[in-house]
């Protein structure tokens, strides 16, 4: 075949060849493209140190390896995004569990499944200052408690008293705004609150209190030892998209693991995200999250995630009582481990 200069009109016998080739080459990135399954994801709260976990998961493409594209927002309660999950709103979400049981209670045609426990035990508790004459959680008897009413520590707080020996009987119960408790209990108008301990904690050390004058009491570590905050989804969701909770688990397990191995990359994770942050703050507040709900002899023995079903029902259990549920759901219908990796990946 001749050579071709550069002035020489191209051969157009090969255009369509070419173009097919390209279209070829083209069809990989269509089909990666394409495989993205989008997921809707929503938080408890506005960012904090633990949901690095989901961030550093993004920032490490964790989601896009397991053909995930994730779209996460800020939550605004628990218990709101219990509701925006069970609605539809979002495919799943990171909250305390407790809630659940009503939620579930009342609306079995939107039934939430636990699928991982990542905080092993529950954070809530009781906090109070030094100087206020109470020296262990049974001293809180004949005091004025302060907390959100319905809020879930609060409403838990019976069967903590149970187990801890609190009298109860002279005790009263002041309701506030939850952006005013931390306020309350640093001016007196409260003599303790109840409430999850590493938010409690920190936004007290946010208002100028010195941490050597906070006093926390959680109720895991003294005699109710409950799961507490993790992934959700609605049961229905997860018939027809097991397959991707099974992969959104395994790249926020990894994202956790990122973010044990190094928390000040976990807090520039967050920072990148909302310009407010405090990473500093943050940091401490996650080491906390990480001594006393994550990694515990529970999840050292048997892995992130694991999951005891004598304590999913003492859950189910005690919040059943707390909000005056006479039949309340199975334990076995609302946390499963099937979408968890096996245990091998998940030792820590």
């Amino acid at each position: 075949m001749p050579e071709r200069d550069a002035m020489t009109p191209p051969d157009r016998s090969l255009l369509p060849r070419r173009l097919l080739l390209g279209a070829a080459l083209a069809m990989p990135a269509l089909r990666t493209a394409r495989a993205q399954a989008a997921l809707r994801f929503t938080l408890d709260w506005a960012l904090q140190g633990n949901h690095a976990m989901f961030s550093l998961a993004e920032d490490h493409g964790l989601y896009q390896r397991e053909g995930l594209s994730v779209r996460m927002d800020r939550g605004f309660g628990s218990g709101d995004a219990l509701v925006k999950v069970g609605s539809g709103a979002y495919d799943m979400g990171f909250a305390d569990f407790s809630g659940a049981v009503k939620f579930n209670a009342e609306y079995p045609q939107n039934r939430l499944v636990m699928i991982y426990p990542v905080f092993d035990r529950t954070a809530a508790a009781i906090v109070t200052l030094r100087g206020r004459g109470i020296e262990k959680p049974q001293d809180v008897a004949g005091r004025t408690l302060g907390a959100p009413e319905g809020e879930g520590s609060r409403m838990l707080f019976p069967a903590f008293a149970r187990v801890a020996g609190i009298d109860t009987s002279r005790m009263r119960w002041t309701s506030m705004a939850a952006n005013l408790r931390d306020t309350m209990l640093r001016t007196g108008q409260v003599d303790a609150v109840s409430g999850f301990l590493f938010t409690v904690h920190f936004n007290l050390v946010g208002l100028g209190i010195p941490e050597e004058q906070i006093l926390g009491w959680p109720y895991a570590e003294h005699g109710l030892d409950l799961l507490g905050s993790g992934l959700f989804a609605r049961a229905e969701w997860l018939e027809r998209n097991g397959e991707t909770a099974a992969k959104f688990v395994r790249a926020a397990m990894g994202g956790l693991k990122l973010l044990l191995n190094d928390v000040p990359a976990g807090m520039a994770s967050l920072k990148k995200r909302e310009p407010l942050f405090d990473s500093a703050l943050e940091a401490r507040r996650f080491a906390m999250t990480r001594d006393r709900s994550i990694i515990t002899p529970n999840s050292r023995e048997g892995g992130l995630g694991v999951l005891d079903m004598a304590r999913a029902a003492q859950l189910v259990r005690v919040n059943a009582e707390a909000y005056g549920i006479n039949t309340p759901p199975e334990a076995a219908s609302m946390f499963t481990d099937r979408y968890l990796p096996p245990r091998a990946e998940r030792m820590l």
